[in-house]
């Protein structure tokens, strides 16, 4: 995003002091935009080329590149149940989640979900995420029998679990920012009614 922004506005480590962690990538780049005065017009220009460096950022080896233990096998585990629903729930905006879990082949598992391109609060993902599942596959899903699986060294994050009266648990991929900054635990986050999905005729960078 630094690199991007830096290109695009000629403002050097732009969101220097912003948090990432628990945040939507449209609040993150709201907040820059509003500290170096940068217009709702002008922004439009941003994604496009923050997904560009992304994609060639996601192709360069990197020793904290990767899945963590267990996501890859509870992934599939969930997938093969009739009882569960996967569906994405991340701050990301949707082509950057896209582009993240199809490099490590994640994408497949999920049919649909809840991004950050618009939305500026994380807590109002989830039901978002539920709608889509209702809207995909005609189950009904209680926010309370949702999982919503995040990165839990957020505070900001972890704080939307009570808001949508959703329990969190924390499997995490480890993807580092476009621009090598540093590397932040990102995960596919998954919103499913494993066992109380019933039908009705719902993240880690």
């Amino acid at each position: 995003m630094t690199r991007a922004f830096q290109e695009l506005y000629g403002v050097r480590d732009a969101f220097n002091g912003i948090p990432f962690n628990g945040r939507t990538d449209a609040w993150i780049l709201s907040r820059a935009a509003a500290a170096h005065g940068v217009g709702a017009d002008d922004l439009s220009r941003f994604k496009p080329r923050y997904l560009d460096y992304l994609a060639v950022e996601l192709q360069q080896p990197g020793p904290r590149k990767g899945v963590m233990p267990g996501v890859r096998p509870l992934l599939d585990a969930l997938s093969s149940r009739e009882d569960v629903f996967l569906a994405l729930l991340t701050g990301n905006f949707a082509e950057g989640a896209r582009l993240k879990l199809e490099h490590f082949d994640l994408w497949r598992y999920f049919t649909c979900g809840a991004f950050g391109d618009v939305v500026h609060e994380r807590n109002h993902l989830l039901a978002d995420a539920l709608s889509q599942v209702a809207a995909r596959s005609g189950l009904a899903a209680d926010p309370s029998h949702a999982v919503s699986q995040l990165p839990s060294e957020s505070t900001s994050t972890v704080s939307s679990a009570p808001a949508n009266a959703a329990t969190s648990s924390a499997p995490h991929s480890t993807v580092r920012h476009d621009d090598g900054r540093r590397a932040r635990k990102w995960a596919p986050a998954v919103v499913l009614r494993a066992g109380a999905i019933r039908a009705s005729t719902s993240r880690p960078a």
